[in-house]
């Protein structure tokens, strides 16, 4: 049986199909004299029926404007918010020390048959890979650390960082960069390494394709005021990153070419074995498909590699 994770977010609870057991509401008691002697009177007894009804309306009216972490998301696809924004006009999220969240921190927790281990902190967190987003389908739904997801804040979601932390997020196909505060559990879709509120993925310009590729380096509250990473020159002039699905990785390279002749056979795309900087004692070599003209073609490739039997694959952006 899977393990349920007691701080998943309705949005986790939704990429996970699953669906928690729904709680019984309390009874109401009889009421009743403790010799068996009939006290109450009809006006008393009509009372006790009215303060009943009164409660029960009480509590569903609080279960109706405050939604359950395990609460499953609404039915339908998710999407945009009706009206313009002027993206331009919302300013970035101000980095500031928090402490961690009582929710949504465990050391590890289990979703779509992955175990993930949470990161203690995020200084010193730099990682490129692909960003998407989510919006209307969870707008005002709990969050992983019990906040309320708002399409409107520049928040996003990650799978490991500490809950909260903020981070730089770089679009490498336009340059444009972000600061967003990470306080929800999520992308659980395969090579996807963060997800973005509405607002911030409109900042960086990835709704109309729905992902980027991007640049995810973690700010220090306590430090300066972070500046934006500069986009290489040849990244920024071309708009067209380099991308790449990593298969393996192995400390022998013959074993790294019996992989790259088979994936050439079966994939019928260029296969690349790119060795690691040589540090003593360690020499690896990463087995690559590519370069990819997208992220379509990448999630393609993905599928067909989990056909094969190789379903721990990772993206590569350059």
């Amino acid at each position: 049986m899977r393990r349920t994770n007691p701080d998943c977010s309705p949005a986790l609870a939704a990429r996970r199909s699953e669906r928690a057991p729904a709680q019984g509401a309390p009874g109401a008691g009889r009421p009743g004299s403790g010799d068996g002697k009939a006290i109450a009177t009809p006006r008393i007894w009509g009372s006790w029926v009215w303060l009943c009804l009164a409660t029960c309306l009480l509590i569903a009216g609080c279960a109706t404007q405050t939604p359950s972490a395990t609460q499953p998301a609404p039915a339908g696809a998710d999407g945009a918010p009706a009206g313009n924004i002027d993206f331009a006009s919302i300013p970035d999220a101000v980095p500031r020390p928090e402490p961690l969240s009582r929710y949504g921190n465990p050391p590890f927790y289990e979703a779509e048959g992955q175990r993930y281990e949470t990161l203690p902190s995020s200084q010193g967190y730099v990682e490129r890979g692909i960003a998407s987003w989510y919006g209307t389908k969870f707008h005002g739904r709990l969050t992983s650390s019990r906040e309320p997801y708002d399409l409107y804040a520049m928040t996003a979601a990650h799978r490991t960082l500490p809950l909260p932390c903020y981070v730089r997020v770089t679009n490498l196909q336009n340059g444009r960069s972000v600061v967003v505060r990470v306080n929800d559990r999520g992308p659980f879709r395969a090579n996807r390494i963060i997800d973005l509120s509405y607002v911030a993925a409109g900042k960086l310009g990835i709704l109309p394709e729905g992902t980027g590729l991007v640049e995810v380096r973690a700010v220090d509250p306590r430090g300066p005021e972070p500046e934006p990473v500069p986009v290489p020159v040849h990244l920024a002039a071309a708009h067209n990153p380099l991308l790449f699905v990593q298969v393996g990785a192995f400390s022998s390279r013959q074993n790294a070419e019996r992989l790259q002749a088979r994936l050439q056979s079966s994939l019928e795309r260029a296969v690349r074995i790119q060795q690691t900087p040589q540090q003593p004692g360690r020499r690896l070599y990463r087995v690559q498909v590519g370069p990819l003209d997208g992220v379509d073609t990448a999630d393609q490739v993905a599928a067909q590699l989990a056909g094969l039997g190789l379903a721990e694959t990772q993206v590569v952006v350059e």
